[in-house]
């Protein structure tokens, strides 16, 4: 089957490729030549473990092509996916789907076969309902049906989530894009992956509650953290006791900084604002907005106190290790790093930081942080040491040396990595996240 992925981003380029690597003959399309052309040459646009390797093999096979040119891209195509970009818009937080509406619009000028129109970007409930419209105006002289497939990735493991998803859901109405659906995942059915077919307005809504009750988990353990500090309990401990229970659930239990990223900061408040727009407001996301928002800055105050408090902190250095919202990615998007960073300044702390992937991203960023060329650079001369994200690299660094570079012996870890006993062995002042 053909299959044209319209949008070469994060969700588009990692569906294209394992689509294709399925068998499928795949064609990205995306309006930016230069991404295009680094994409033709084996150069990625975004960091996400093992993706090159899979996008080299497939265009080494004839499957997996790259064109700027939808036309061309989507002739021939019997399911043609929707996966560009639905930012928060400014001013009202609202979902902006100006991209997926010119999207829809081009493909009404120049569809020749029938084929199933699936939007794969992240869209408010009644998105798939203005694609159809678009679509029926234009008045195609072939067969089409608009469908909601979201993507449930996450960065990077995407191409595992992909090839051996949870649930796969698909929303439509109509008989012939079920069949056609089908068919696009037929290769996953070996590994007897859910197929779960909704109708287009409940899967559009299934991405964003997922979001949201993810994010609930997440600021969840983090108040409990806060509350595990006050009370003198181990916020891991409680985490493990509530996670056993088949109810609940380990996952999304781990205390840290707070969430950020490309879906939950924004499907949030995208959700918050569907919400009000139909007069069912959601107070729950609502105050995990506020909660995640207001605890960056808070993580900020506790390297702050962990240097001695606010008049002691002035003209110190902190070594930030790790800059983006999570390990595996260069995505900076919403990062916690990016308050923290902002709140020592603001404090009179300056910032040396290291980041396996992320700094050539957060510089624009951040610009009053000194960006470092490894963890010990960072380190060198800081008067505390801050995990801000749990790469792998930092999960065994070398205490003694670490001891030996910075200027004071003061670990502030924010992920939980270490045992503090070890480190406090080690002659570190530690503090971490919910345990005393």
């Amino acid at each position: 089957m053909k299959i044209a992925m319209v949008g070469s981003g994060y969700v588009g380029l990692v569906s294209g490729a394992c689509f294709a690597d399925f068998g499928h003959e795949v064609v990205c399309i995306d309006k930016d030549p230069a991404k295009i052309e680094s994409l033709r040459a084996g150069i990625m646009p975004i960091f996400e473990p093992g993706l090159a390797e899979l996008v080299g093999s497939n265009v080494k096979a004839g499957r997996l092509s790259f064109t700027t040119d939808l036309a061309e891209g989507i002739a021939g195509a019997s399911a043609i996916f929707i996966a560009v970009g639905t930012p928060s818009r400014r001013g009202d937080g609202h979902a902006d789907l100006s991209y997926v509406y010119a999207v829809a619009e081009e493909i009404g000028q120049n569809l020749k076969n029938d084929a199933v129109v699936v939007t794969k970007s992240t869209v408010p409930v009644g998105t798939g309902d203005e694609v159809e419209r678009i679509l029926s105006e234009a008045n195609l002289p072939v067969r089409f049906a608009v469908a909601s497939n979201p993507e449930f990735l996450r960065e990077g493991a995407a191409i595992s989530d992909f090839k051996h998803p949870d649930r796969i859901v698909v929303g439509t109405e109509d008989d012939w894009a079920r069949a056609v659906m089908t068919e696009v995942y037929r290769p996953l059915f070996l590994n007897k992956s859910p197929l779960l077919f909704t109708s287009r307005r409940s899967s559009e809504l299934i991405k964003y509650a997922a979001n949201a009750f993810l994010a609930v988990k997440i600021t969840f353990i983090n108040e409990m953290a806060d509350l595990c500090e006050k009370v003198g309990a181990d916020v891991q401990d409680v985490s493990r006791g509530i996670g056993m229970d088949g109810r609940i659930g380990p996952k999304f239990l781990h205390a840290g900084p707070g969430y950020g990223g490309s879906c939950f900061p924004k499907d949030t408040l995208a959700l918050l604002k569907t919400a009000e727009d139909y007069e069912a407001p959601t107070r729950i996301v609502e105050a995990v907005v506020k909660v995640n928002d207001s605890r960056k800055r808070a993580m900020g105050r506790k390297v702050i106190e962990a240097l001695g408090g606010m008049d002691a902190a002035r003209g110190k250095k902190v070594a930030m290790l790790g800059l983006t919202f999570k390990p595996n990615t260069d995505d900076m998007r919403d990062s916690p790093s990016i308050a923290i960073a902002m709140a020592l300044a603001d404090a009179g702390v300056s910032v040396a930081a290291y980041d396996p992937e992320g700094m050539e991203l957060a510089k624009p960023l951040m610009p009053e942080v000194e960006m470092q060329p490894n963890a010990y650079a960072a380190i060198e001369g800081a008067d505390a040491v801050v995990i801000v994200t749990e790469w792998d690299a930092f999960r065994a660094l070398d205490l003694n040396k670490v001891k030996a570079l910075a200027k004071a012996p003061v670990l502030v870890d924010l992920r939980n990595i270490y045992d503090p006993a070890e480190v406090r062995a080690k002659g570190f002042a530690y503090s971490s996240v919910g345990r005393a």
